[in-house]
């Protein structure tokens, strides 16, 4: 008893320290755009409004699809590192950023004709213009935020992070100074917002790499490029797309509901709320996002290495983990309910508003906390295939139907849809604690020794008793 409880220790405590500063490396990043955000908003309500269009846009047709597939990084190089096939690491990195470039090349095009798209959507005319040239001016962040992924997801299953924490906090305070800077002094309005954020995203970049090149600690994982990484680059996308998929059909539905608030009656004071409880939940999200992120990386690298029972242990760790920050994450929402619109607006109306919405939000953050750190696992495994289809089921045939019976049939307007979301929440809970529970961790390891070694693995090389 006393050995097992040394062993979930030891367990908890290799996550913790990979969760904390993956969760500051998430709030840094999440910085950036908040920072360019908010200078935009001082140029006032029209900047404000097309940056923000732009912003959203940019997130779910580019961010979140970049970052969803180099997500497979997770599992390629999390299982290559536990099975100590370190070179293999660079190459697989390599790989992706390769399929990332082009997927950038092809978002590049879309968000160059992002002002007519949103003209043809029926969007303000004047909005459209702003967010048009807002988001030719991002175009460059693509590239680097993509390429900042692989780097992320390289070091993150080596179990190296604090570099990426100084990495970031660098980028994320100088970027308040080149804000100023374009922005207000060179008086580039808009366009100068955008321009801080590319050069914040390929100052991280750099700095990350230059570390990668010239650190001991990537001696034996980088040994440069390698013509190798353009052999597979099938089977990586395979992995990538679903990849992608897992994180974008559920980020797609949280869009989608602020977009359906704007159709009720009185839509600031719908958009309005809707948009308070969407930051809120993104927010709350980089804590279980983090735990995430040390799962996919410590369950990947036991299976890697050929132990099922030690990946199995650190599920376990894991779900304990998220349990106790939902748990916590709605605590807080209910104790704060009253006053935390307060911290958004003045707007009694909407304070009101938000403090009726925040025990479906905090139920929904209670769900999330726990989906997220699944999905995690899932991408440890491999899963994302069956994470994706988890997903479609989850808040396309529930979901979102639901939330259009509550919010318009039923006359609930934005509560119906956070309800809507929140049962959704649930279902893929359900569905991915099924399949985390059935799971046969060892035919996983022998799953991860043939996507690693190839397809002619010897039994001995699965150590089921670890």
């Amino acid at each position: 008893m006393g050995l097992w409880r040394k062993e979930i220790a030891s367990e908890a405590k290799k996550q913790l320290w990979l969760a904390g500063p993956m969760i500051a490396v998430s709030l840094f990043m999440y910085s950036l755009q908040l920072t360019s955000l908010m200078f935009a908003g001082h140029l006032g309500e029209l900047t404000l409004s097309g940056a923000s269009m732009a912003t959203s846009f940019l997130n779910a047709t580019g961010f979140m699809v970049l970052m969803g597939m180099a997500s497979a990084l997770d599992t390629f190089c999390g299982q290559s590192y536990g099975a100590e096939q370190y070179h293999m690491l660079g190459i697989h990195m390599q790989r992706g950023m390769l399929v990332i470039l082009l997927v950038a090349v092809a978002q590049s095009i879309i968000l160059a004709n992002l002002r007519p798209i949103l003209v043809a959507l029926h969007q303000d005319h004047n909005i459209a213009k702003e967010a048009g040239v807002y988001a030719r001016y991002m175009i460059p962040s693509l590239f680097a935020y993509g390429l900042l992924q692989c780097n992320i997801k390289f070091l993150q299953n080596q179990n190296i992070v604090f570099p990426m924490v100084l990495t970031t906090g660098i980028s994320s305070l100088i970027h308040v100074l080149f804000c100023w800077v374009l922005v207000l002094k060179a008086e580039l309005g808009i366009k100068g917002a955008a321009i801080a954020f590319c050069i914040s995203n390929w100052i991280s970049l750099l700095l990350l790499a230059l570390y990668i090149k010239y650190s001991s600690s990537c001696k034996r994982t980088w040994t440069g490029f390698s013509r190798e990484s353009f052999h597979n680059i099938p089977q990586f996308f395979r992995l990538a797309l679903p990849s992608a998929l897992m994180i974008c059909l559920e980020a797609w539905t949280f869009e989608l509901m602020v977009i359906l608030s704007g159709t009720f009656p009185n839509p600031k004071l719908q958009t309005s709320v809707s948009s308070i409880c969407l930051n809120t939940s993104g927010l709350l999200w980089m804590l279980p996002f983090g735990i995430a992120a040390a799962a996919s990386t410590r369950i990947s690298n036991e299976l890697g290495a050929g132990y099922p029972k030690a990946a199995k242990l650190a599920l376990e760790v894991t779900l304990s983990m998220a349990l106790i920050v939902g748990v916590l994450e709605f605590s807080l929402l209910m104790i704060l309910r009253n006053i935390w619109g307060g911290a958004f607006t003045n707007v009694h109306e909407v304070v009101r508003y938000v403090a009726s919405m925040l025990p479906v939000v905090a139920s929904a953050a209670f769900m999330d906390s726990i989906q997220t750190v699944l999905s995690g696992v899932a991408r440890g495994c491999g899963w994302q295939k069956l994470g994706a289809f988890v997903n479609l089921g989850s808040y396309y045939l529930v979901g979102v139907p639901l939330a259009v019976v509550f919010a318009i049939v039923l006359h609930m307007k934005v509560k119906g849809l956070w309800m809507g979301i929140a049962l959704a929440l649930v279902v893929q809970v359900v569905c991915l604690l099924l399949i985390t529970m059935r799971t046969n961790w060892e035919k996983e390891a022998k799953n991860a020794a043939i996507r690693v070694q190839g397809p002619r693995v010897p039994a001995s090389n699965l150590n089921a008793t670890n």
